[in-house]
């Protein structure tokens, strides 16, 4: 559905851009890894952009959520102003940034940020094209400060390439967009033409296919259309992806920095946060440039992110103590996984082999999926999980092997992400594709730890597949929907994720719904109530389906504060 487009970047069009931006890279997130050979040959770009800029969208939306949820103008108590949306959006990206790729994005978002916040005069309803081409400028200046030793044909010659562009053109937001779109795909179709590992392996830059699939977003924002010719926001020129991606050797004269050498280079990633002063930063700087490549660090203002690559991983978490105070150390060994520094000198507790871990709305579905023996991940009405909760979780269940239910066709990127984010730590996962909880119970009802892991994700993969879910909802505004018009207050039954049924009463609505789905026969109806459903309607449901249709049973759970006021399984 295309866009509404925005006139003015203000705080609203921070908050829209982060939002297709980090849908874009969803999308786009298995192609970026599969064509990460460059710095170092893991797999693991698009993820990380993924999971920088899913930090930059919930500071964002933590912003508005501060300031209420009306759509006041800037600064009212509906909307913060620009220059706290952006400001936001830079702090997020900061304390979430990932990998050498999602440590330059969250640098390019703070250079933009700097713009956006001082442009901001207090009375306009935002800047325009000129404040956001002063805006690319900043951020590309500002990524290539931060790497010790910039190398062009990466994500930093694709950041110039697109403030350069900008600056050729006149206009409003959305002119100026487009223009560093262009730009920075056809700067990114160059990479492989100045960087021989590149040209070698056949693909362009990873880091700089997600900054074109950033920048893609950015033109949805204020266009309403996503650039590419509908291969969504941020399509990029197609590139062959390697069968799999081989450690090479970095070419003489490429250099180390934006990117070491993946073959024989240090084995260490090292990144964590400090709290230190500038001058001590710069002193950080040095040292860590001595220790090893890959070095950028990004922030300011008392709060840094520090990346770099080293064989001495301990020294490097030294510099750090030495600047000031680092904290959230994340170490991981390029060949192995994550080494979670506060586990080092404790014995390890032995993983079970196998484990489930689901997502579910509600406190009485978390009861019901614990019983099963699964690790839960509650997702709150209108507060969905992020990947680093369901990453969490699967840490939590302490399993060499996982399988996944996200129960929600919202979180398939979230989950993915997740996913492989815990497959770079050496845990095996499978990500079942559930829509719904009630999909998540058939799977986990067939779940057995003691089959083959490959036969147990397709047992229960079938079971999920195979059962149709539905759920009842309260319309919040009028609205279009496939079934026709609602008016607000009208009881809506989804099925299969779309409107079939619009009643005035919910349990009336429900026979409906049950009836349609039935329609193509089933053996069993599974019934979630969330806490706003009638009393009596469980009761009801079952002498319904039990008087008429012969041989299908009826199983109720009680889910609590679901969201929904019931949800539907047939299977």
């Amino acid at each position: 559905m295309p866009q509404v487009p925005q006139t003015f970047f203000d705080a609203l069009a921070v908050r829209t851009w982060c939002a297709l931006a980090l849908a874009a890279l969803g999308r786009a997130r298995e192609e970026i890894d599969a064509i990460n050979v460059y710095p170092v040959a893991d797999g693991d770009t698009g993820t990380n952009l993924y999971l920088t800029l899913e930090s930059a969208c919930a500071a964002v939306e933590a912003a508005f959520a501060g300031h209420g949820t009306g759509t006041g103008a800037a600064g009212t108590a509906g909307m913060p102003t620009l220059a706290d949306a952006a400001r936001a959006m830079a702090h997020g990206a900061l304390i979430g940034a990932r990998g050498n790729s999602g440590t330059i994005l969250a640098q390019l978002l703070r250079g933009m940020a700097q713009v956006l916040s001082a442009e901001e005069d207090g009375e306009s309803a935002g800047i325009d094209g000129s404040g956001l081409c002063l805006a690319l400028g900043r951020a590309a200046d500002a990524a290539r400060q931060a790497v010790a030793h910039p190398v062009e044909g990466t994500v930093l010659t694709v950041a110039s390439a697109a403030a350069d562009a900008a600056k050729e053109v006149e206009g409003d937001c959305g002119t100026v967009a487009r223009a560093a779109y262009e730009g920075a795909s056809a700067a990114l179709a160059a990479t492989p033409g100045q960087l021989a590992v590149l040209g070698r392996a056949g693909v362009v830059d990873a880091g700089g296919r997600g900054l074109v699939t950033v920048l893609g977003a950015l033109v949805e924002t204020f266009k309403g259309e996503a650039p590419g010719g509908g291969g969504g926001a941020g399509a990029a020129p197609r590139v062959r992806v390697p069968a799999r991606a081989e450690p090479v050797e970095a070419p003489a004269g490429d250099g180390p920095d934006e990117c070491g050498d993946p073959a024989s280079g240090p084995a260490f990633e090292v990144i964590y946060l400090l709290d230190a002063e500038d001058a001590a930063v710069g002193r950080l700087r040095e040292r860590l440039d001595r220790l090893g490549d890959s070095l950028v660090v990004v922030g300011g203002d008392g709060l840094w992110n520090v990346h770099v690559h080293v064989d001495d991983a301990g020294a490097a978490v030294e510099a750090g103590v030495e600047a000031g105070r680092p904290h959230r150390i994340r170490i991981t060994h390029f060949g192995i996984g994550d080494v979670h520094t506060g586990g080092v000198g404790r014995p390890a507790r032995e993983r079970v082999q196998r484990a489930v871990v689901a997502v579910v709305p509600g406190e009485g579905l978390a009861g019901l999926y614990g019983e099963a023996g699964a690790t839960t991940v509650l997702a709150r009405p209108g507060e969905p999980p992020a990947s680093g909760e369901l990453v969490e979780a699967v840490r939590r269940a302490h399993a060499r092997e996982i399988v996944l239910l996200p129960n929600d066709a919202d979180l398939r990127h979230t989950a993915a992400a997740a996913a492989e984010q815990a497959r770079s730590e050496g845990i095996r996962v499978a990500l079942i594709p559930t829509r719904s909880a009630v999909q998540g119970i058939a799977a986990l009802a067939v779940h057995e730890p003691e089959r083959r892991f490959d036969e147990d994700v397709v047992a229960m993969t079938s079971a999920a597949g195979a059962t149709r879910y539905a759920e009842l909802a309260v319309a919040e505004r009028q609205s279009w929907t496939m079934a026709g018009i609602c008016q607000a207050g009208d009881v809506l039954g989804l099925i299969d994720g779309d409107v079939a049924v619009i009643g005035s009463d919910v349990t009336a609505t429900a026979e409906a719904v049950i009836d349609r789905m039935l329609q193509a026969g089933g053996e069993m109806v599974t019934l979630v109530l969330g806490d706003e459903a009638p009393e009596a309607i469980a009761g009801h449901l079952e002498g319904r389906v039990r008087e008429g249709y012969l041989a299908v049973d009826t199983v109720v759970y009680r889910g609590g504060r679901q969201g929904a006021l019931l949800l539907i399984g047939v299977e």
